[in-house]
């Protein structure tokens, strides 16, 4: 079995079979969203063509939306299932957040002063930058020195009141959930415990059980209830000590798999606790440097991380510069840069490597 193109066809990154971009998230079940560039090209190199401005109308559509659930992380999900995965996951996140939120003086009467703010300040389809939001609170009195403010915006979101909406310049504005999202038939907590299950298996397989575990941030019973509800459904392969469960439709891709300029952040890395199948350990360094939890872009060929890749915007080109762990052929190295200009299309501007 060969893990890593297995997940590359899986998550779409080798096989591009939907169109738009709320299918490919609602796919995905989620996708790592604290890079708002990075992950529109996570959308855009699943899609079989596509330019930035096709994801920024899905937001501005809200078609996608842009909040905190799985691990208390940013992520792009489906609209409609924004709310039943902030209500499996919060939670957790939440209670998990009590010294945070004890460090930075901030207690339920606080905090439900800070969601009153918001409510007045959004109610009646209003949109505001981040910005504005800060200037409503500070009016109100309360201070967003320092982490404070990012962490009110934070317990806002997982409270199910405010949701990132449409696209303003380079950012996203806030908005009120309630408002910005159409209602949808609710999910018990078991039905949403399998939703997600299935979600993840179904298009990250091969994966473990840690695996999901750790990308769902549920805690370790809650996220087997939701694997032992689906596991009929799928099928396994035990590989040495571990055992990897997957779609019973899984595929390898007709086209020949070749190279890819995946951005940071990525799930086809982020999308695992275990990235050995796809990176070589010893090279986790480079990716992220001091597991400082910042990752970078990353060159894929045939399934493995050969290097990482920096973009630098000038006027009218992107700038392309390849670090590969080790010495790319002249195969290798034409293949990935014909997908670093598939990047700067999406992007709109013309590519050059330095």
């Amino acid at each position: 079995m060969d893990i890593a193109l297995l997940r590359l066809h899986q998550q779409l990154v080798a096989s591009r079979r939907l169109a738009t971009p709320a299918q490919i998230v609602a796919h995905l079940g989620g996708m790592q969203g604290q890079d708002l560039p990075g992950v529109k090209w996570s959308i855009g190199l699943r899609l079989p063509a596509a330019v930035q401005s096709d994801v920024d109308r899905a937001f501005d559509e809200g078609k996608i939306i842009r909040t905190w659930p799985m691990r208390g992380t940013l992520h792009v999900v489906a609209a409609e299932d924004v709310r039943w995965m902030l209500s499996l996951t919060s939670p957790k996140n939440l209670s998990g957040s009590q010294k945070r939120r004890d460090a930075l003086a901030l207690d339920d009467k606080t905090l439900d002063r800070c969601h009153q703010v918001f409510t007045k300040t959004l109610q009646g389809g209003l949109q505001k930058n981040r910005d504005e939001m800060y200037a409503a609170l500070e009016a109100a009195g309360i201070s967003v020195d320092g982490p404070r403010g990012y962490h009110i915006l934070w317990n806002a979101a997982l409270h199910g009141l405010i949701c990132l909406a449409s696209m303003d310049a380079k950012e996203q504005n806030y908005a009120l959930l309630e408002e910005w999202v159409k209602p949808v038939k609710v999910k018990t907590r078991d039905q949403a415990l399998a939703a997600l299950a299935w979600r993840y298996f179904s298009s990250r397989g091969p994966a473990t059980i840690k695996d999901f575990i750790w990308w769902s941030g549920l805690s370790a019973t809650e996220a087997r209830a939701g694997f032992e509800d689906i596991k009929a459904k799928l099928v396994a392969e035990t590989v040495g000590k571990s055992t990897y469960w997957m779609s019973p439709d899984i595929a390898l891709p007709n086209e020949k798999v070749s190279a890819f300029a995946l951005p940071g952040f990525d799930e086809y890395i982020l999308g695992y606790q275990d990235r050995s199948a796809v990176l070589d350990p010893q090279h986790a360094e480079k990716i992220c440097p001091g597991n400082n939890g910042m990752f970078a872009s990353t060159i894929v060929i045939d399934g493995q991380v050969l290097g990482t890749w920096k973009r630098t915007i000038k006027k009218n080109v992107i700038a392309i510069s390849a670090m590969p762990f080790d010495n790319l052929n002249k195969a290798e190295m034409s293949a990935f840069k014909q997908a670093a200009e598939r990047y700067g299309a999406f992007m709109g501007f013309a590519t050059e490597f330095v």
